[in-house]
């Protein structure tokens, strides 16, 4: 008789386990449904839970400050909670008497939530809270560093499902030691991958033979153009760059700024504690951050202080930058600057005019970070039309910290999330914030209605008149 994988053995047990809870919540109402959810909300607001879940996460990954990650497990929760509030998720959800569509949401099944070590509470909790919108079960697939928070999380779901009466199999976490084989192995048994992290692991999620949404990578721009406050505009970039140590996808890494704004932008961030480093300090800081040609964990999520530190620049550290800012001209591999950094590090790149801007951008973007996000600041509202018409990116976020707006903002109408699809420009198959939509199945009920059929003139009217019948 064959031996049975370990591995496959092992996620075979816990998909048992999660479709066996994912057949009880296919038979809750809405109300039920809604306390899945809030019980889920709660077990990360909860202000004690909160601070405990983000002290672990940063001793857990030594990545980012706990003030910030206490600040997004609560903010992102909640926003998610309020888009989540009255929304339709079980049985009819809509109805259209004009098309005799009736629309009912079905669930998926079980889900696989790939997530990663730079929100490793908060991106976990906002799969969760989507995927039980939709009455279905999920299990998350942490990265190794991010296991511990992930694992204390579903603790605290647990222990709120278990107010509540629900079974604690809907929410599971992958055993440790997390590796790649377990991973793709969860992938493959479960019914929808929701993957957020490394390319690696979204490539291996679209590979994976299941339904998959998967996110492109992060490389933001920020453009200043000659109608914006400059002093505005860095206010709210910095507010974005600092916010737990850049960690975020959205986080801005190249600053591209008209010049005749460039000395106003440059004094405005030396105000705030950005210092604009020399060419051999950029030199220094490019073999530290890139020294294999891939960017090094001692600076992902650090704080500026302490990666100046690690350059060797101990004046510069005790000085407690907020960033660190380099002019950058070039683009692509042979000019790291112009890629992510995940680190309060910013490449400034200087420009003639608006259309130069937008040229630099899509640089930028054809080397990394097309389809994600574009911010803009600017007097001029016409400008991220234009933006948006033209460069290859989902989103167009003006005159707002880039990092807290892009995923949803509570003075914005983005929803809120933690996983931003890129499109096809970012080679992923949807361009949205990831939400409880991409956890539901629609079936489509269709009625007779009076038949309405279109005339030849109806349709090419138009066409004849200008080209002809030919």
């Amino acid at each position: 008789m064959p031996s049975v994988d370990p591995v496959v053995a092992q996620v075979h047990e816990l998909v048992a386990r999660a479709r066996a809870a994912q057949a009880q919540a296919e038979g809750y109402d809405q109300g039920r449904v809604d306390e899945l959810v809030a019980a889920a909300g709660w077990a990360i607001l909860e202000p004690g839970r909160n601070r405990a879940l983000a002290e672990l996460a940063v001793a857990d990954t030594g990545i980012g400050n706990v003030e910030d990650k206490v600040r997004k497990n609560h903010r992102k929760t909640l926003g998610l909670l309020r888009d989540l509030q009255g929304a339709a998720s079980v049985g009819v959800i809509a109805h259209d008497a004009a098309t005799g569509i009736t629309e009912i949401a079905r669930s998926v099944g079980v889900v696989c939530a790939v997530t990663p070590s730079t929100n490793p509470a908060a991106t976990p909790a906002n799969k969760v809270i989507n995927a039980l919108k939709g009455r279905n079960a999920v299990i998350i697939a942490p990265s190794p560093k991010g296991w511990t928070t992930a694992q204390a999380l579903v603790a605290c779901i647990h222990a709120q499902f278990e107010r509540i009466g629900a079974p604690a199999d809907l929410v599971q976490v992958l055993p440790a030691p997390i590796s790649k084989a377990s991973t793709a192995e969860l992938m493959r048994q479960c019914d929808l991958v929701l993957a957020t992290g490394s390319q690696a692991n979204v490539r291996a999620a679209y590979a994976s033979g299941t339904p998959a949404f998967g996110v492109g990578a992060g490389n933001v721009a920020s453009i200043v153009d000659e109608s914006a406050d400059a002093d505005q505009a860095m206010a709210l970039l910095l507010q974005s760059k600092t916010f737990d140590n850049a960690t975020s996808c959205s986080s801005e890494n190249s600053l591209v700024v008209v010049a005749a704004q460039r000395d106003a932008v440059l004094a405005a961030l030396a105000r705030r504690g950005v210092v604009l480093l020399d060419a051999a300090q950029k030199a220094a800081l490019q073999r530290l951050m890139w020294p294999d040609g891939h960017l090094s964990p001692a600076v992902i999520g650090q704080s500026a202080a302490l990666i100046a530190q690690r350059a060797g620049w101990s004046d510069l550290a005790a000085r407690l930058p907020s960033a660190l800012l380099v002019d950058e001209t070039g683009f692509g591999a042979d000019h790291p600057f112009s890629g992510e950094k995940l680190s309060p590090v910013l490449a400034l790149y200087t420009v003639p005019d608006f259309a130069a801007a937008m040229a630099t951008v899509r640089r930028i973007y054809a080397f990394q970070g097309a389809g994600h996000s574009v911010s803009l600041h600017s007097q001029r509202p016409e400008r991220a039309l234009q933006l948006g018409l033209s460069l290859p990116v989902s989103r167009v976020i003006v005159n707002q910290a880039h990092a807290v707006a892009t995923g949803g903002s509570f003075d914005n109408g983005l929803p809120f999330s933690l996983s931003m699809g890129c499109g096809t420009w970012g080679r992923n198959n949807f361009s949205d914030n990831l939400g409880y939509r991409q956890c539901l199945n629609i079936t489509r009920v269709a009625m007779p209605i009076a038949e309405v059929v279109p005339s030849e003139a109806d349709i090419f009217g138009a066409f004849f008149a200008k080209y002809g019948r030919a």
